[in-house]
């Protein structure tokens, strides 16, 4: 065997994890799908409105743990399509959470546009990063890692969360584990829990 081809191998392992890891650089300004088939729409019909979203103007629906998230993403807003990016308006009532959760496709970085926010991640060695973050500060959470969010303030708090991804994914824990159909010895031996407070928590994890 040839004593370069397992660095070769390893160097096209590398490029091809690292190429396809991330969104594809465009080729084209951009790409405004058309209605009902994956194509773009000639660029010529395009218009300005195609690059405008009016639907983070006002809060959300806030969930019984007291947050109201809107994402834009490529699936909300097409005018994303190809650009590698998308945004989030996360509102919070005093009090209120974001679970722990992560985005598989992207790296997150988040600015306080109103209170206080007890925000932080948890890396591959399970260690902690996380601060009270105000007005006006920003913070990143890495591709992949779990993070959260809390309103440690006594008023209302907003986040604008920006993303190098059109449709970054998202996995909530809690939902993911106990709403997901995982076999329920698992769940009990992986949680030290008994099958009564299974029961429980996939009540109240379950996708309605």
């Amino acid at each position: 065997m040839c004593p370069k081809l397992p660095l070769l191998l390893v160097l096209f392992l590398y490029y091809a994890i690292t190429s396809l890891g991330s969104d594809p650089d465009p080729v084209q300004d951009f790409c405004i799908p058309s209605t009902g088939i994956a194509a773009c729409k000639n660029s010529s019909a395009a218009t300005v409105e195609d690059f405008v979203f009016s639907g983070i103007k006002f809060p959300g629906k806030f969930s019984e743990t007291g947050l109201a998230a809107t994402s834009v993403n490529v699936n909300i807003f097409p005018g994303l399509n190809i650009l590698g990016m998308s945004f989030v308006r996360a509102d919070f009532e005093v009090g209120g959470i974001n679970m722990p959760h992560f985005h598989p496709r992207a790296t997150e970085i988040a600015f306080v546009l109103e209170g206080k926010i007890y925000s932080g991640f948890v890396d591959t060695e399970n260690r902690i990063f996380a601060k009270v973050i105000e007005k006006g500060e920003v913070m990143v959470f890495p591709k992949g890692l779990l993070h959260f969010q809390m309103n440690v303030g006594d008023m209302p708090a907003t986040i604008l969360g920006s993303f190098d991804s059109q449709n970054p994914g998202l996995v909530r824990i809690p939902n993911a584990v106990f709403g997901s159909g995982i076999e329920e010895k698992l769940l009990e031996k992986a949680f030290g829990l008994n099958s009564k407070e299974i029961a429980k928590l996939r009540k109240r994890f379950a996708p309605h």
